[in-house]
């Protein structure tokens, strides 16, 4: 097993070489504030032998989850997907049916969407690829909005921990600190790589990174984001060590292209729906001024990709109207893909839900700034859902992400810290780099709507009351065919 962890300092000029103390068996370190990735890449062979069954039958798999609590990011941990569990894969040609439901509810818990009865292509939905774009190895898409990975942790404790062995426990613990959790498997590598990524806690990082034992090593690299004359690439500088080799740190510095980007300006944007949502919310999207939506090149185009659940939905057929998409400040509907039957209710969608990708409309360079916030709105319609023990069913909207797809020169794809398979890069042809506009400090970043649904308590009456109009129904039928019909036949005796 490998690890690599890597500290990006958020401020260079409050970082300095003295926070850093280079022991025989440990690097140490006190108050660094920094984001931090650490990653694990683990041999098939390290494995035991009924995870690697279970991996044999996937052609790739990847699994990422996002914290719905808001990070800050540093350059080239930029990218951003919509908080949630994301599933990306695809099975081998010879597999009659990939068990997906039964691997998600084992490992993150049994309250996902997911039937064990489907196969996961029907669970799942086909990702969306731009016809110029290099086909990614996934090819199907799984969501489902997960708050925590409580379920995860405890899972794994319970099934790699030693009753005896409490640094294991207390090692997996720390994932539930984490903005993001990835899991990335394919069946061309003999290896399954897992990162995961931590915003920097009060008062900056102080804790000992051990040497470890054997033939294992950690390489650590405390680096500082530098500036760049290059606008494609991103420039680093610090210092690395290698535990298990050599404790000697040895400053460094590099520069790569990457896929995704930080914007230079100060925009965001905040998520919410307008009241009352009633049975056709609309979520809107609100960028604090229109002034700083001035694009970061002339080859940008603003989007957002929406990752909806099974009970919201978006008719499609809206948004073939120009005048209602410049209503909305909308450009066109890029893609959809998944649950898109209108009428069906929730129960009887196999799939976890949809998702599509919009271009967003932004004040042109010749037309005229309006003053105040720029809100882009998008209709949307909620299924029916089961009856319950309430009047209301209180049901999550993750936000969706929103960023500028600019062409790009250079190939960004060979940059070690990319975080790539996001659910939308390919609908976007090759040569593409992303700025990510990043949500609005201080909020969750999902959204809650309070759906109407029948309430069981109220309906004892339907049942009776319908059982009472049956039997009145049969009554009157009874009377019409047998005391009706007695009386028709004495009458025409008396006629005779």
């Amino acid at each position: 097993m490998k690890q690599r962890i890597t500290f990006l300092v958020k401020d260079p000029d409050s970082f300095t070489p003295e926070k850093l103390e280079v022991k025989d068996e440990s690097l140490a370190m006190s108050a660094v504030e920094a984001v931090k990735e650490h990653r694990f890449t683990i041999s098939l062979d390290e494995l035991p032998a009924g995870l690697r069954r279970t991996l044999k039958q996937w052609n790739v798999l990847h699994i990422k989850w996002v914290s719905p609590n808001p990070y800050t990011t540093v350059p080239p941990f930029t990218s951003r997907a919509t908080p949630g569990l994301h599933v990306f894969f695809s099975s081998h040609k010879n597999e009659t049916q990939s068990h997906l439901c039964s691997l998600l509810h084992s490992t993150f818990g049994k309250e996902l969407k997911c039937s064990r009865a489907s196969p996961a292509e029907e669970v799942a939905t086909p990702l969306f690829y731009a016809e110029e774009a290099e086909r990614a190895d996934a090819e199907n898409q799984y969501f489902s909005y997960l708050p925590s990975l409580d379920g995860f942790v405890a899972n794994i404790q319970e099934k790699i921990c030693p009753q005896s062995s409490k640094t294991c426990r207390q090692d997996l613990q720390t994932l539930l600190k984490a903005s993001y959790f990835d899991i990335d498997y394919s069946s061309t590598s003999t290896s399954i790589v897992l990162t995961a990524f931590f915003d920097s806690p009060p008062g900056g990082w102080t804790e000992d990174i051990l040497k470890p034992s054997g033939v294992h090593t950690i390489e650590v690299g405390v680096l500082t984001h530098e500036p760049n004359p290059d606008p494609e690439d991103i420039a680093f500088g610090g210092f690395l060590t290698m535990l298990g080799r050599d404790t000697a740190p040895k400053a460094t510095r590099f520069q790569t292209p990457t896929l995704h980007y930080p914007l230079s300006s100060s925009l965001s944007y905040t998520t919410s729906f307008q009241h009352p949502t009633g049975l056709h919310p609309t979520l809107q999207l609100s960028f604090a001024s229109a002034k700083d939506l001035s694009p970061p090149d002339a080859s940008c185009r603003l989007h957002t990709h929406l990752t909806l659940p099974s009970y919201l939905f978006i008719d499609q057929y809206q948004f073939s109207d120009s005048l209602f998409l410049s209503s909305h400040r909308l450009r066109a509907l890029a893609n959809i893909s998944g649950a898109t039957d209108l009428e069906a209710p929730d129960w009887v969608i196999p799939q976890w839900g949809s998702s599509a990708l919009f271009e967003i409309a932004h004040p042109g360079p010749d037309s005229p700034i309006p003053a105040g916030p720029w809100n882009v709105s998008i209709p949307m319609h909620l299924r029916y859902l089961p009856a319950q023990v309430a009047s209301h069913a209180r049901v999550p909207v993750a936000w969706p992400v929103v960023f500028w797809a600019c062409d790009a020169e250079q190939d960004g794809r060979g940059n070690p810290f990319d975080r790539r398979n996001l659910g939308y890069e390919g609908a976007f042809g090759d040569g593409v780099r992303f700025m990510h506009v990043p949500p609005a400090q201080g909020a969750e970043l999902v959204e809650w709507i309070d759906v109407p649904v029948l309430d069981i308590r109220a309906t004892g009456w339907v049942e009776t009351g319908t059982i009472g109009v049956v039997v009145a129904a049969f009554l009157g039928l009874c009377w019409v065919l047998f005391a009706g019909g007695r009386k028709t036949k004495g009458d025409e005796k008396k006629k005779q």
